[in-house]
This record gives structure tokens, sequence and C-alpha cells, in this order.
């Protein structure tokens, strides 16, 4: 009777304790909290010969359609590469939860001195002496992407590592 009763505890204690899965979780509110305590980012564009080309990124919060705004100076690759080829993707890793996030979409490069007040950032004043000729915004709109989650159960397929997608 005592190991009945000892069996039954143990699986009520993990059936309570156990991680939710992601069909009770919304995908999108996931990728947005990994986004959050990720705070930076991969910026990934491709230049002219097709090599991919990735540097960490100072992004703001995503919007609620998930558009996702950085800063660059104008002078910088990334600027050329994203003019002759939009399609970019960022990528953000949360390691404290074994998390990932991966956007892909289309990048513009934004010089609207209304934008570059909105989306500015007082530590970033060393790095753009003159916010109207050293700083340029760019703009991230996705398309799809995937979400890959330790913590909420979200993993890629077995077989194929395929990881769950997100559409925008």
């Amino acid at each position: 009777m005592k190991y009945t009763t000892l069996v039954f505890c143990v699986f009520i204690f993990i059936s309570c304790n156990k991680t939710p899965k992601s069909n009770l979780n919304d995908k999108k509110e996931i990728a947005r909290e990994i986004i959050v305590n990720a705070k930076n980012c991969a910026l990934i564009t491709v230049d002219i010969n097709g090599v991919a080309h990735a540097r960490t990124m100072d992004p703001f919060l995503p919007e609620e359609d998930f558009t996702i705004w950085m800063a660059t100076n104008p002078k910088s690759l990334k600027v050329s590469q994203i003019q002759e080829n939009s399609k970019t993707t960022l990528y953000y890793f949360d390691a404290k939860t074994v998390s990932y996030v991966t956007l892909q979409g289309n990048s513009e490069i934004i010089n609207s001195n209304e934008k570059k007040e909105k989306f500015w950032k007082e530590e970033w004043k060393n790095f753009y002496k003159n916010r109207t000729t050293d700083y340029l915004l760019i703009k991230f709109t996705p398309k799809s992407g995937t979400v890959v989650s330790e913590k909420y159960n979200i993993l890629g397929d077995s077989i194929t590592w395929q990881a769950p997608s997100l559409k925008f």
C-alpha cells in the first residue's frame, strides 16, 4: 500500500510541476519573451557574393507586429548590404532558458528625424557624435521565423530537428 501511495504522489508531483506544452501557449508571445530576455540579437545580412555577415545589435523591443528597430552608422557595411539585398535575419538567444528565436524578413534604412528621435537610446551618445549625420535606423519587418524553448517545451522535430515556425 505504501508503494502505491508513493507512486501516486510522485505522479501528482510530476504532473503539477510539468513544463507547459507549446499548444497551451501562444508561440508569438513566447518568442516575444525570449526576445525581451535576450536583449541583444545578431543581424544577418548577405553581401553581393552571397556571403552571410552577422553582427551583434542593440535593438529596441519589438512592436506589436514584431517590427524591430535598430541603429547604425551610415558608413557601416550593413547599410550597403541592406540596400543591395533587403532580406535579413535576426537571431536572439537566451542562455538562461536555452531558448532562441530566429526571424526572417526585410530590412530598410530609415533616415527620418522624427523616427530617429523616437528610436534613440541615451547610452548610444558616444557611438553617434552627430545624430544628424552619424546615425541611421534599420527597420526590420518579419515575414516568418522559428522558436525553440526548453522552458516551454517548444522543441524541434525529433527526427529532422526542424524548429516550430512563426508567421507574420
